[in-house]
């Protein structure tokens, strides 16, 4: 594999206190051992991977699910958990430049489709995910935020088709969600969710419709030009068809075409031991809202069921020792900064990991260029759960050979290649920076 973090981020050390491991006793995948043959081979055991596995399996097929580590390793076991809009980095205008119209309507509505498809899918498979969040919450840390905010409104309702609750500075305590905020937008499309509960109910009911889940099955190599043969440290598989789910976690060559076209960019979280009212209560946040900043390196942060806070942010630039260290004394002073009645809360979980951008902006879900029935998703900006799901419905229906009910041009289109090939994460320094001083 040819990966272009450190190969400490690749390894347990950031994923070894997170929180969801905590909850989940996946059911056992065996490694795969000997040669297998297969219809369609999906590479990759996230969100992305089992629905489109799910989704194959419901369609007849026969799928193989290969998954380079433990099962929900990945993003998709030490995500946030919001299940909410979003996948791009667009605003309408760009949309409607390079899409039109009636592109920027169709990923308007793959962002709604996508939390519809995962609350289906709860529903239908008797997924219990500790589901909690009536929308999700947008709070202005700046008074020009909250300004801006209040015009957004009225294009949230046209894009989305609901209305968005706007919450007023003086009002934010009563709704609970006291903090150094200058107002709030809630719009009441999406949830919360245990992301690892979500995807073992994924893989049950993948497997329960047929599919066959390798973990510990790292593809070293795709040989063939159709049908494929996977190549595994301890067995091949041959295939049909294949897809690529491995987002932020890509290799370079794994196929070739990934190579420069997704830039994986770490995200960290921690989470307090169970709050008390009266801690809930000092700090005036008793909201079990899904929430998150209006800054470009956002926090992200939710009181879960249990009343243990969850809190994340962006900006990690390397998984080192010490930057390792240094992001979690960050993480550790903005939670203080923003909740400083929660000072002396100790906060037992910490873990980091990858979200994934395209120098598109925009998904990619799509056949793999220069390969024929080969498919690949990837690069969902930090919103994997319900984009994940839904490109891995849409993949499934490509590989099948069914038009799927919405493609969205936006995610069509061939991602670009970062500048500075394997060495592109250098172009993460000066954006950083950029961002930290427009968020000031």
């Amino acid at each position: 594999m040819k990966r272009i973090w450190e190969a400490a981020a690749y390894g347990p050390g950031p994923v070894e206190r997170c929180w969801w491991a905590e909850t989940v006793t996946p059911d056992p995948w065996p490694a795969l051992d000997g040669d297998v043959t297969t219809d369609i081979a999906v590479i990759g055991g996230g969100f992305t991977g089992l629905s489109a596995a799910l989704h194959l399996a419901e369609g007849g097929a026969q799928v193989t699910v290969l998954e380079a580590n433990s099962p929900y390793w990945g993003a998709s076991g030490r995500n946030g958990g919001f299940c909410c809009l979003g996948g791009a980095r667009m605003s309408n205008a760009t949309l409607t430049r390079r899409f039109g119209p009636e592109g920027r309507r169709d990923w308007r509505r793959a962002e709604r489709g996508a939390i519809e498809l995962v609350d289906s899918l709860l529903d239908r498979h008797g997924i219990d995910v500790d589901r909690h969040s009536e929308g999700e919450t947008l709070l202005a840390h700046r008074r020009r935020d909250w300004e801006a905010m209040q015009e957004e409104a009225a294009s949230v309702e046209a894009d989305y088709g609901v209305s968005p609750t706007l919450i007023p500075q003086g009002q934010l305590a009563r709704h609970g969600l006291s903090g150094p905020f200058h107002g709030a937008m809630t719009t009441p499309l999406g949830f919360a969710l245990n992301p690892r509960k979500y995807a073992e109910g994924l893989a049950r009911a993948a497997h329960g419709a047929g599919a066959t889940l390798h973990a510990e099955t790292p593809v070293t190599r795709i040989e063939g030009e159709g049908p494929y043969r996977l190549v595994t440290p301890n067995g091949t598989v041959t295939a049909k068809r294949i897809i690529v789910a491995t987002n932020g976690y890509s290799s370079e060559d794994i196929p070739p075409f990934l190579a420069g076209r997704y830039l994986p960019m770490q995200s960290s979280v921690l989470v307090t031991r169970p709050l008390t009212e009266p801690e809930r209560e000092a700090q005036g946040w008793t909201s079990h809202q899904m929430a998150y900043d209006t800054r470009r390196l956002l926090h992200y942060f939710r009181l879960m069921p249990d009343n243990r806070m969850l809190f994340g942010m962006r900006g990690g630039l390397s998984a080192t020792p010490g930057a390792e260290a240094a992001i979690r004394k960050k993480i550790r002073a903005d939670f203080e900064t923003m909740f400083p009645a929660w000072k002396e809360v100790e906060t037992p979980n910490y873990w980091s990991g990858f979200v994934c951008m395209s120098r598109n902006l925009t998904p990619f879900a799509g056949p793999v260029p220069g390969m024929r029935d080969a498919f690949a998703g990837l690069c969902y900006h930090g919103n994997g759960v319900a984009m994940g799901s839904f490109t891995g419905r849409l993949l499934a229906d490509l590989a099948l050979d069914r038009k799927p009910d919405l493609y969205p041009a936006a995610m069509a289109a061939r991602p670009g290649r970062f500048p500075l090939g394997r060495f592109r994460r250098l172009l993460q320094r000066p954006a950083y920076a950029f961002y930290a001083l427009r968020d000031l």
